[in-house]
C-alpha cells in the first residue's frame, strides 16, 4: 500500500488528492494545509471584498469534512510542513496553534505550496497598518473589515495585472475613489501596448486614476500618504499590494531539490523534481506568463496522479490562457503576445480586426478588438487577444484550441463555427483572423502597425487616409494625406512612387481594399492593421499619460474636458430615445433631430446596440457643445445621457468652426447614393449646413415612383423618361447589377441588417435640413420637369451650387 503526503491544500494539491483516490481505494494519503481552509476559490476574493459574491461560503469549494467524508483522505488543516528529510523520505510537521513537531514518512511527496505575494521594499511599510495583500479568505476578511471600520473613501492599488484591475474595479464599485499604480508602462502584461491601452482607457472612463512608469518609494504612517519617484504624493486610506506572486519554494530548496531563476521548483515533463520521489505541482513550480490559472494547477494535479499509478501522461504545459472582466468588458488572451516574441527572437508577423459578435441588426451584438500573432510565413498561430462587450472569452478559447492542436491560419478559415445571429456571424472573427493573416502569408497583403505609423511620420513617410472627409473629422493621423477610397484610383498622381504607401481606414476593410488598388498600379504599400480606431486608442492612451493626476476633496468635482462631465450614480432624464438595432448614422441622427426640440440644460438618455455610437456621439458633443454625461452598457445594451449644452458652453457651433458640408451626385446607382445620403446625414447631424447638389444621372434618385404626366415632352425627353431609373426602388447598382437582382439583395440585406431604406435616408437628410437641389440645366437637358421630382427639391443653378461651396470645408463629388 502506497503512502502518499501532499504538502498543500489549494486547487492543485486538493485536486491531485481527489484523483489519487479515485486511482487507488487503499492508499494512504495524508494532505497537510498550514492554513485554516482548502480548495478555495481564490480567484474570487476580490469579488467578495466588491461583495459581488455576497456569501463567503460559496467561496469554499470543498471543505475539509466534505473532502475527507467524500474521498476518505486524512486531511491536517493548521499543520505547517518545516522540513523534509528526503535521505529518510519524511517531512517534519508543526501544529500552528501549539506548535508541537512530529515526524511523517512517505513513499511519494507532492509539493503544492503555491505561492506568496511580491512585497516590497517600501520605506516606511513595515509601520503601515493600512497595507494589505490578498491571497487568502483571512486576507480578503481583513481587508472587508477595514473597510468597513474606518469608512475608507481612497484607495490605492499597487500592481498591474488582472488581479490588481480586479481588485481596484471591485473597490470602486463600493464607491470608493481609486488609483492604481503601475512601475511598468502598461497594465495587463498578458496584451500589447495598444491592446492594453484599451484597458487603461476603459479604467479612466470609470473615474480612476492610472499611474504608469511610477514606483512607490515611501509611505508616511501618520498621514496615510504615498510618495511616489516622481514626487507626487497620494492619499490612501487603504492600500492594497498586487505586484504578482513569487514561489513558496523555501522547502524545496532547503531540501536541496533543483530551483529555477525565478525562485520556482524544476520539474520534468511528468512533473517530477531531481529526486524522483517528490513531485511539485502548482504555483511552486517553475513557469512563465502572467498568473497560472485554476485550469492550469488543476490539469497538474490530475497529471501526477495519473504519472504515480503508472499511466504515461505528461504535462504539455500551459500558453498562459487568461481572461478578467473589466466593467462591462472582457479581456482575455491565449499564447504568446508581441513582447514575449520578440524577447524570445521569434520572427511573427500580427493583424488586428474589429469585427462584430453577433449580427448587426441583433439587440446585444457589439464590436470585438481582436489581435493575433503568428508565423510570417508558416501561419503557425502564436497567440491572440481580444476585448469586447460579448462573444470575447468563446474566441480565445477557440485560439487556445488552435494552438494546442499546432494549427496555422489557415486552419481558422476552415473552422466550422456557430451562425446564429445571437451569437455570430456568418463569417465568425475567428474566419476573419485567418483570412487576414493567411493575406499577409501568402504574400497579397502587407501590414503596418499603429505603434510604427508616427515614427514613418516623422521620417517623411506618406500616409494615405482612405476614410470620408466627414469620418476625419472625428480624429486623424497627424501627417496623413486624406484620399478617399472612392477617389483613389483617380489621385494616384498624388502619391509617391519612390517609397513605402502606408493606407489607413477606420478599422481595416477599406485599407485592404486600398492596399490592391495601389499594388495593382506598382505602389509598394502597406496596410495599418486595426486602422485608425486601433491608433486613437493609442493615442488617447498617450494624451491621458500626460494629464496631471486628478484627486477629489470631499464637496469639490473633478475637472474634466469640455463636454464631458464626470457623473456618478443615477442620472435622471427629461427624454428617452430608443435606437436599439439602428445601425449608424441612424443613432446620431435621431439624437440630433431630438435635442433639437429640448431646452439647455435637459438630459437625453439614448438606449442604442450600435458599438461605434459611444465614441461618435462623444465627437458630436465636442462639436456642437452639449454635454456627454455617462455611458453605461448592460446585456449587450448601452444607454448614454446627454445634457443639451453645458456650463459656458454655446450649443451652437462657433462661428469660427467648419460650417459646410456640399455634395454633387452625379451618378444614379443605389450605392452611391445611399452613400452619399449617409455622408449627408452624418454632417447635418454635426451641425454643418449640408446642400445636396443633383445633376445628370443624379436626377433619377429624385424622380417620383410613380407615372407621372408627360404632356409637353418631345419624343426624345419621352425616350429618356422610360429608359431611366424612375425613383429610389428602380436604380441599379454599382457592380453585380444582375439586371436589378443585386439592387434587390443589397436592399434585402439592409433591411435584415436593420440599416435605413434609401428612401428614409432621404427623409431623414431632409428632416435635418439638408437641402437637395436639382440642378436646372441638367432638367432641361434631360427632360426632366418639377413635377416629376419629390417634394422638397429646390430647383437651382450652378451658382447656387458654388455660392455654398464657398462656405464650405467639404466638398465632395459622387
Amino acid at each position: 500500500m502506497k503512502k502518499i503526503v501532499i504538502i498543500g491544500g489549494a486547487a492543485a494539491g486538493a485536486t491531485a488528492a481527489a484523483r489519487l483516490r479515485r486511482l487507488d481505494p487503499k492508499a494512504q494519503i495524508i494532505l497537510f494545509e498550514k492554513g485554516e481552509y482548502i480548495s478555495y476559490a481564490s480567484c474570487g476574493l476580490p469579488y467578495y471584498i466588491g461583495e459581488m459574491v455576497p456569501q463567503r461560503d460559496s467561496l469554499l469549494i470543498q471543505t475539509v469534512e466534505g473532502l475527507t467524508e467524500r474521498y476518505n483522505l486524512d486531511i491536517r488543516i493548521e499543520a505547517e510542513v518545516t522540513y523534509i528529510n528526503r535521505k529518510d523520505q519524511t517531512i517534519t510537521v508543526k501544529h500552528a496553534k501549539t506548535s508541537e513537531q512530529y515526524e511523517e514518512t512517505y513513499d511519494i511527496l507532492i509539493l503544492a505550496t503555491g505561492a506568496s505575494p511580491i512585497v516590497p521594499a517600501i520605506r516606511g511599510l513595515d509601520k503601515a497598518d493600512n497595507v494589505f495583500t490578498l491571497q487568502t479568505i483571512p486576507d480578503a476578511d481583513e481587508i472587508k473589515s477595514w473597510l468597513k471600520k474606518k469608512e475608507a473613501k481612497q484607495a490605492v492599488v499597487i500592481g498591474g495585472g488582472f488581479t490588481a484591475i480586479e481588485i481596484a474595479e471591485n473597490l470602486q464599485k463600493r464607491g470608493m475613489q481609486v488609483t492604481i499604480i503601475e512601475a511598468g508602462s502598461q497594465l495587463a502584461p498578458a496584451l500589447d501596448e495598444e491592446m492594453a491601452a484599451l484597458v487603461h482607457q476603459k479604467l479612466r472612463d470609470q473615474d480612476m486614476n492610472v499611474i504608469l512608469g511610477q514606483q512607490v518609494i515611501s509611505m508616511d504612517h501618520a498621514e496615510q500618504q504615498l510618495i511616489l519617484q516622481n514626487g507626487t504624493v497620494l492619499n490612501s486610506d487603504i492600500t492594497i499590494l498586487a505586484m504578482g506572486l513569487t514561489p513558496e519554494s523555501e522547502l524545496a530548496k532547503e531540501a536541496g531539490l533543483a530551483i529555477g531563476k525565478k525562485g520556482g521548483a524544476l520539474v520534468n515533463a511528468n512533473l517530477q523534481t531531481n529526486d524522483p520521489a517528490i513531485y511539485a505541482i502548482g504555483n511552486v513550480v517553475e513557469w512563465s506568463g502572467e498568473a497560472p490559472s485554476a485550469s492550469f494547477t488543476n490539469r497538474q494535479g490530475r497529471v501526477v496522479a495519473d504519472h504515480i499509478y503508472g499511466k504515461n501522461v505528461q504535462y504539455s504545459g500551459s500558453i498562459g490562457t487568461t481572461a478578467t472582466k473589466l466593467f462591462d468588458l472582457t479581456v482575455a488572451a491565449t499564447g504568446s503576445n508581441e513582447k514575449t516574441l520578440k524577447s524570445l527572437n521569434v520572427p511573427y508577423e500580427a493583424v488586428h480586426i474589429h469585427p462584430a459578435s453577433q449580427a448587426g441588426y441583433y439587440i446585444g451584438g457589439s464590436s470585438i478588438t481582436l489581435k493575433m500573432t503568428f508565423h510570417p510565413e508558416t501561419g503557425e498561430i502564436y497567440g491572440a487577444q481580444a476585448i469586447g462587450l460579448t462573444g470575447v472569452e468563446k474566441r480565445i478559447d477557440v485560439i487556445a484550441t488552435g494552438i494546442k492542436a499546432k494549427m496555422s491560419v489557415f486552419d481558422l478559415q476552415d473552422l466550422e463555427l456557430i451562425s446564429s445571429p445571437a451569437f455570430s456571424t456568418p463569417k465568425d472573427p475567428i474566419n476573419m483572423l485567418g483570412y487576414v493573416a493567411g493575406n499577409i502569408v501568402n504574400g497579397e497583403l502587407k501590414a503596418a502597425h499603429v505603434l510604427q505609423i508616427d515614427e514613418v511620420i516623422a521620417k517623411g513617410g506618406t500616409v494615405i487616409d482612405v476614410r470620408e472627409p466627414l469620418e476625419r473629422e472625428m480624429g486623424y493621423i497627424k501627417g496623413s494625406k486624406n484620399i478617399p477610397l472612392g477617389e483613389l484610383k483617380m489621385r494616384l498622381k498624388e502619391i509617391p512612387k519612390d517609397q513605402p504607401v502606408y493606407v489607413s481606414c477606420q478599422v481595416g476593410q477599406r485599407g485592404y481594399l486600398a492596399s490592391n488598388l495601389l499594388k495593382e498600379h506598382g505602389f509598394d504599400v502597406y496596410n495599418v492593421s486595426g486602422g485608425y480606431k486601433m491608433y486613437a486608442s493609442v493615442l488617447r492612451d498617450q494624451e491621458a499619460r500626460k494629464t496631471p493626476i486628478q484627486t477629489k476633496v470631499e464637496g469639490e468635482q473633478q475637472t474634466m474636458a469640455q463636454a464631458m462631465e464626470a457623473i456618478t450614480g443615477d442620472v435622471k432624464a427629461d427624454v428617452q430615445l430608443n435606437c436599439l438595432g439602428l445601425q449608424c448614422p441612424g443613432p446620431i441622427s435621431q439624437v440630433f433631430q431630438t435635442m433639437n426640440q429640448m431646452n439647455d440644460g435637459e438630459v437625453l438618455e439614448v438606449k442604442v446596440t450600435d458599438p461605434g455610437f459611444i465614441s461618435d456621439v462623444k465627437a458630436w458633443c465636442s462639436k456642437t457643445g452639449n454635454t456627454f454625461l455617462k455611458d453605461e452598457t448592460i446585456d449587450g445594451i448601452t444607454v448614454v445621457y446627454v445634457r443639451r449644452g453645458g456650463a459656458g458652453v454655446n450649443t451652437q457651433v462657433s462661428a469660427n468652426s467648419p460650417k459646410g458640408a456640399t455634395l454633387v451626385v452625379f451618378d444614379q446607382d443605389l450605392d452611391k447614393a445611399i452613400a452619399s445620403f449617409i455622408i449627408a446625414t452624418g454632417a447635418a447631424a454635426m451641425g454643418k449646413k449640408v446642400t445636396m447638389f443633383f445633376t445628370f444621372w443624379g436626377l433619377n434618385i429624385l424622380r417620383r415612383e410613380e407615372a407621372v404626366s408627360q404632356e409637353g415632352k418631345d419624343f426624345i425627353e419621352k425616350m429618356f423618361s422610360k429608359m431611366m431609373p424612375r425613383g429610389p426602388k428602380k436604380l441599379p447598382i454599382s457592380n453585380m447589377n444582375m439586371g436589378g437582382m443585386g439592387a434587390k439583395m443589397i436592399r434585402t440585406v439592409m433591411e435584415q441588417k436593420n440599416v435605413d431604406s434609401l428612401e428614409k435616408l432621404m427623409v431623414t437628410a431632409m428632416d435635418l435640413g439638408v437641402e437637395i437641389t436639382a440642378c436646372a440645366m441638367s432638367m432641361d437637358v434631360m427632360g426632366i420637369r418639377e413635377h416629376e421630382l419629390i417634394d422638397g427639391v429646390q430647383i437651382g443653378g450652378v451658382a447656387s451650387y458654388l455660392g455654398q461651396a464657398e462656405d464650405s470645408n467639404v466638398n465632395l463629388f459622387i
